[in-house]
């Protein structure tokens, strides 16, 4: 019988396998903090626990003629909507500037939002919804006007 020396593989042969991922994933991370793009995850994830602000608006929305004759009943608003729209709070998360979709029976629309929370709730300057689709109908219109 042989009674060689097993020679053991370097730290990075053994390891570099799980090292080259975490490492990229850690540099991603990194530059997306350093960019901002963490105060977009910080707005989105605030937005997205704060339905108060998009229920409140949806209700001033329901009550337009106008939208109810082009988009018919309107769905509530779902948890991915908030997501995949656009929001950013200023003013020490007082001010808030916010797209999301909406969707009727007939069609389909973008609500904008800009409020500001006095005294724990929102009040509303300015809420418009902006019809997509059908595309013949596609125009804006504001429930509330910015003064």
């Amino acid at each position: 019988m042989y009674n060689e020396l097993i020679k053991q593989k370097s730290w990075w042969n053994r390891n570099w396998k799980w090292f080259v991922p975490v490492s990229v994933i850690l540099l991603i991370l990194a530059v997306l903090i350093s960019s901002g793009m963490g105060g977009i995850g910080a707005d989105l994830a605030k937005a997205y626990s704060d339905t108060e602000l998009y229920e409140n608006a949806l209700n001033r929305v329901k009550s337009d003629q106008k939208v109810i004759k082009l988009l018919g009943d309107i769905e509530p608003i779902d948890k991915l909507a908030i997501l995949e729209g656009e929001v950013q709070y200023t003013n020490d998360n007082q001010t808030v500037n916010s797209t999301i979709r909406i969707k009727g029976v007939k069609g389909k629309a973008r609500m904008d939002i800009i409020a500001d929370r006095i005294n724990n709730e929102w009040e509303y300057k300015k809420i418009n919804v902006r019809i997509k689709s059908p595309p013949e109908k596609k125009q804006t219109i504001e429930i509330i006007k910015m003064e």
